[in-house]
């Protein structure tokens, strides 16, 4: 008779299978909550040191300066009198410009090298030019810049190369050109590590596909390998337009700082009677093209091919 009481019929077990455990029973932690602890550093960190001290970048730009001190206000003068003037947009073109091409060349010429280093070496070569690749980091960016003007200055060693060989030396430094040599000292590196590792984990298998079918080795290389490590190659020619567009050191050292960039005329602008609202107007501007590049670049990298 116990027996009977204690069989229960299937329909009062699925009856009592969405009911709740007893209390002495506690449930496993629940991935959410748990989640957004872990997550709660990386939170903090961008609500610290990136949310809070960009919304004061921008409300600084509406103070205005008054002996010399700044003074909390709400006014558009500093915003207009950057955009109507002519210096502000020459720079921020000029700027635009050189980042672009600096971010065209540095991926051009990081390309090959990520390939040869993906595809034509073993797997202790391939590990020993990474660590060459990360190398450079373990110095100050500024001490490398600095040690770039005794190659490209005037009596330098590449003019002394030039003459060596015959031709006349031609000035380097405080040019474009030596821009050029810090944006590739900065950048390169990192682009040739991040289109590596894209490269690294495409299937084999596609790119002997596209060999049994009759592809040829540069034909394969842009039908396969580039769509396959396509985001990858996006992802490090973002980095170097962030890089190269925030960049004062090569500008100003390496490029003499004419024409100026908006990270000099930022450096001018507090110079010339505190001014920090324009010079936060600048940077506003800079964080806005900044984020739109983003944006349209990761958009890109990750868009479903047709």
């Amino acid at each position: 008779m116990i027996s009977d009481k204690l069989k229960t019929s299937p329909s009062v077990l699925s009856d009592n299978a969405g009911a709740k455990p007893p209390r002495g029973i506690r449930r496993g932690w629940r991935l959410p909550g748990f989640g957004l602890c872990v997550s709660m550093p990386i939170l903090a960190w961008q609500l610290i040191f990136f949310v809070l001290p960009l919304v004061f970048l921008v409300a600084i730009s509406f103070w205005l300066v008054r002996n010399f001190r700044m003074v909390p206000a709400l006014e558009w003068q500093n915003w207009s009198y950057m955009f109507s003037r002519g210096f502000f947009w020459d720079a921020y073109v000029h700027t635009l410009a050189m980042a672009a091409g600096a971010t065209v060349l540095v991926s051009l010429v990081a390309f090959p090298c990520a390939y040869t280093i993906a595809f034509k070496f073993r797997d202790s070569t391939r590990q020993l030019l990474v660590l060459l690749l990360v190398t450079p980091f373990f110095t100050s960016y500024l001490v490398r810049t600095y040690s770039w003007q005794v190659f490209l200055s005037d009596n330098g060693i590449f003019n002394a190369a030039l003459g060596l060989v015959g031709l006349e030396p031609f000035t380097m430094l405080n040019t474009a050109f030596g821009t050029y040599v810090g944006y590739f000292t900065l950048c390169l590196p990192l682009v040739v590590l991040l289109q590596l590792f894209s490269l690294m984990y495409i299937d084999r298998s596609l790119i002997e596909a596209a060999h049994n079918l009759g592809c040829g080795r540069l034909r394969t290389v842009f039908s396969v390998v580039v769509p396959s490590a396509r985001i990858g190659i996006v992802v490090a020619a973002l980095f170097c337009f962030i890089l190269t567009f925030g960049d004062f050191v090569s500008p100003l050292y390496l490029g003499g700082g004419q024409p100026p960039t908006l990270s000099t005329l930022i450096t001018d602008t507090t110079k010339s009677g505190q001014q920090w609202p324009r010079a936060a107007v600048i940077a506003t501007m800079m964080i806005v093209t900044l984020l739109i590049g983003a944006f349209g670049a990761v958009r890109f990298a990750y868009r479903r091919r047709a």
